[in-house]
């Protein structure tokens, strides 16, 4: 369930598109239907905001902060985030067709079953992330910090996991047919399941 934190602004219905949004200092307000496409900017700080029907489409933001904020109904379309931090933030019903995100932080998010089909992580750190359920089907998480996220029942169907943190994976409770690992981590999965890995 999404805890909506209170807000005592809000920015309604305004184009932002293309605008720079470099240094901006937003706290406890709601951003609805606001056009951010083509956005972007470096550094920018969002504390405890709501973004309800906010279009990021092939936005690119560098080292912005969106801590402890909600994303409801929002659009990621071909967005690029660079070494951004989202800790504690949560998502619902929000498209991430083409998103590419590198590095940054997004420990404690809520991506409770979020549509994460053909998104790319690159050097994500997600520990203890809600993932449960997440339609991941091709998702690429390469070198990823997954400690204690939950992945319970998610679909990782033809996932690219190489490189990342599947130490709390349980390969009985999610999808992996297809997904592709590295040797040392086929070698925890199999360990998971009960099996001794021994050489030949």
């Amino acid at each position: 369930m999404i805890r909506m934190p209170a807000t005592e602004l809000s920015v309604t219905n305004e184009d932002w598109y293309a605008r720079d949004l470099s240094g901006e200092d937003h706290m406890a307000t709601l951003f609805a239907d606001v056009d951010m496409t083509e956005a972007s900017g470096t550094g920018a700080t969002f504390d405890s905001c709501v973004f309800r029907g906010v279009r990021f489409n092939s936005a690119h933001l560098t080292e912005f902060a969106f801590t402890s904020c909600v994303f409801d109904g929002c659009v990621f379309f071909d967005a690029k985030l660079e070494r951004c931090k989202l800790v504690g933030s949560q998502f619902a019903d929000c498209r991430f067709d083409l998103l590419k995100v590198e590095g940054g932080n997004w420990s404690f998010t809520d991506l409770h079953r979020a549509a994460l089909a053909g998104a790319q992580f690159d050097g994500v750190r997600f520990r203890e992330s809600d993932l449960a359920g997440i339609k991941a089907t091709g998702v690429v998480l390469v070198g990823c910090d997954l400690s204690g996220a939950d992945l319970e029942q998610a679909d990782l169907t033809n996932a690219d996991l190489r490189g990342s943190d599947l130490s709390t994976l349980d390969p009985l409770s999610a999808n992996l047919t297809g997904a592709v690992v590295g040797e040392a981590q086929a070698i925890l999965l199999a360990e998971t399941l009960g099996l001794v890995v021994r050489p030949d």
